[in-house]
């Protein structure tokens, strides 16, 4: 009995080949950016924790944006972006790291200039598989690529309210 995937399926050892090619560049892709996300988490720098009120966050350079909130404060489950504006380069990203306890639940990073390529990941949802309620301590830090580099702008800290 002969149990190739070409006689099994009908299609040909062209076509098989080319699915097994593709299926393997998808991979390989997928584990790049994973290392990539990975790289620029462990690079920002980790700040000190604050409480500041979250309606006037700001730092040199950018501010916090609640959205979706009646009361003008971040709370978990709600969405929050930054502006940002800055001389210091054109790619500016910002990191944003929530805690609970001294134990990292959230974590995040995107661009905020024209040409990033995930503009949609810009609003950042407050909650994760790792933080399933109740309050976090956030930082966030804007920050820029130098050759190899992570250069650090500023950060700013807010409370995330249950």
């Amino acid at each position: 009995m002969n149990d190739s995937p070409v006689k099994s399926t009908g299609r040909s050892l062209e076509e098989v080949i080319r699915t097994m090619l593709n299926k393997a560049l998808a991979s390989v892709l997928a584990l790049f950016f994973m290392a990539i996300l990975v790289f620029v988490s462990a690079s920002v720098p980790a700040a000190a924790k604050g409480g500041r009120q979250n309606s006037a966050a700001s730092s040199a350079g950018f501010a916090l944006v609640v959205l979706n909130s009646t009361d003008g404060l971040a709370h978990w489950g709600h969405q929050v972006t930054f502006t940002v504006s800055t001389a210091a380069t054109t790619e500016p990203h910002v990191s944003l790291r929530c805690s609970q306890n001294g134990v990292l639940v959230y974590a995040t990073q995107t661009g905020y200039f024209a040409g990033y390529l995930w503009p949609w990941t810009q609003v950042m949802t407050l909650r994760s598989v790792a933080w399933t309620g109740g309050s976090a301590d956030c930082v966030a830090t804007l920050y820029y690529f130098s050759g190899a580099d992570v250069v650090s702008l500023g950060t700013l800290s807010f409370a995330a309210y249950p």
